[in-house]
């Protein structure tokens, strides 16, 4: 699969090129366009695989799966939102992904829903994120540009939880308040993730809650 990302990091958009029989999934309304010569098929990835991710992770109950009938056969995604797309190669590997970000992946890679633990039990983001492990491309999508930050052994960085894309295995996280309550109210800051490194984390410039919050007060009402 050849993989051509433009438009970063505002409005960018993947673009997938298939060998025949060669095939990708995304969640359902990722697809931008595609060629001639794709036979598309739309299931769970196993019922209780879907129940799961819609329910608990956010993300879409069906998978849509693009295959090629021809090589050369293209198929192009984009994120909902305004922003990037980074594009990451596992090698037997796992990288977890909050609510939102995953956009496509070959069919060696298995999305599932996984447990966050009661330490995000304050987090925003919820106490599910989305795991994707295998061997093969995986398409990640933000809200904003998309920042990779590479963590030493040991090295801890703290990140405000509505900018969190995706976090590689190895890497522990821990959400807590950034202060005292009163603090957190006032700040604007909220709830943060402190990562501690080896591995690789993936930030995104803009938060969508905070866009909301802007956005919230600004719209009209029915008295007005």
């Amino acid at each position: 699969m050849q993989i051509d990302i433009e438009y970063s990091p505002a409005y960018a958009m993947a673009t997938t090129t298939l060998d025949a029989g060669e095939s990708v999934k995304s969640e359902a309304g990722a697809m931008v366009a595609m060629s001639g010569g794709v036979r598309l098929e739309t299931s769970t990835g196993g019922i209780v695989k879907g129940l799961k991710r819609m329910a608990l992770g956010g993300e879409s109950f069906f998978l849509t799966t693009y295959t090629a009938e021809q090589a050369g056969a293209q198929v192009a995604f984009a994120p909902s939102l305004p922003g990037d797309v980074v594009h990451q190669s596992l090698a037997g590997e796992t990288m977890f992904v909050q609510s939102g970000s995953y956009l496509a992946s070959g069919p060696g890679i298995d999305v599932e829903t996984r447990w966050g633990g009661a330490k995000t039990f304050f987090s925003r983001e919820g106490l599910f994120v989305l795991k994707a492990s295998g061997t093969g491309d995986l398409l990640l999508s933000s809200y904003g540009a998309i920042h990779e930050r590479t963590l030493a052994a040991g090295e801890t960085f703290t990140v405000d939880t509505g900018h969190m894309v995706a976090w590689s295995e190895r890497v522990q996280y821990s959400v807590r308040k950034i202060a005292g309550w009163k603090a957190t109210l006032t700040s604007g800051e909220g709830l943060v993730v402190d990562l501690t490194g080896p591995g690789t984390v993936y930030l995104q410039t803009r938060s969508p809650e905070s866009f909301i919050d802007w956005l919230a007060p600004k719209l009209p009402t029915q008295r007005s």
